[in-house]
């Protein structure tokens, strides 16, 4: 039997410690059809939004990229097609066990990760910055692992600003993304997806907690109408 998400169909959103515990419950049980339901609610684009996402990075074949929260490892196959050398940490031990990819994975929380000072020459994250407890700490973090020169791209969800895109996006995707989801994997998780997005800041919060954190953001575009924001940063 497939365990059940501890999401909270409330309006609240869980904070802090709690909402770790909750959003690693969330993850371990809709991974076995994460990537499905994934391709279903993005259309397809999710493939396109993440080849930008690598695109931004911009570095030389066979850097090493660590993919922050890599799930089932789409980013990583991607980095690894591009050229690069990948390494995936996950905080959800279901997305590692539902892995696809052959690069070496961890699990590990991006606001601790296990790897070396200055170790790594790029970093992506796709569709998770607001699902990290400590965002700043995260930051600090990527930063440290990243040497200098080193570039990282960020991938996730946002609000379109012009009224008529941002009505279509809300219909979308707070009505019939929960539907999708119930129909292909579990509710509560396709319910409180779309409600995460309250978790990010406003894009020009993001990039003063980026260039505190150590980075000179130098590209934050918003493809989809708006829909989707990719951040690009160069480690100073």
């Amino acid at each position: 039997m497939r365990r059940q998400p501890t999401i909270a169909h409330s309006d609240l959103l869980p904070i802090g410690a709690e909402k770790s515990k909750q959003v690693r419950a969330m993850f371990d049980s809709i991974s076995g059809r994460y990537d499905l339901v994934n391709r279903l609610i993005s259309l397809g684009l999710d493939g396109r939004w993440r080849g930008r996402c690598v695109r931004a990075l911009g570095l030389p074949a066979s850097s090493i990229i660590a993919d922050i929260a890599c799930g089932t490892g789409d980013f990583c196959n991607l980095l690894e097609s591009t050229g690069y050398r990948s390494i995936g940490l996950d905080f959800s031990i279901g997305m590692l066990r539902a892995r696809t990819t052959r690069s070496p994975c961890v699990q590990a929380d991006a606001s601790n990760m296990p790897l070396a000072t200055a170790s790594v020459d790029g970093i992506t994250c796709g569709f998770a910055l607001r699902n990290f407890s400590d965002l700043e700490q995260a930051f600090l973090e990527m930063a440290r692992v990243t040497r200098a020169g080193g570039r990282i791209s960020l991938l996730d969800a946002s609000l379109p600003k012009r009224a008529i895109f941002r009505a279509g996006h809300n219909l979308y995707f707070n009505r019939l993304v929960p539907v999708i989801g119930a129909a292909f994997s579990d509710r509560s998780a396709y319910q409180y997806l779309p409600k995460s997005v309250g978790y990010l800041p406003e894009p020009e919060k993001l990039r003063i907690m980026l260039e505190r954190a150590g980075f000179d953001v130098d590209g934050h575009i918003f493809p989809t109408f708006g829909a989707i924001q990719i951040i690009s940063a160069t480690r100073t």
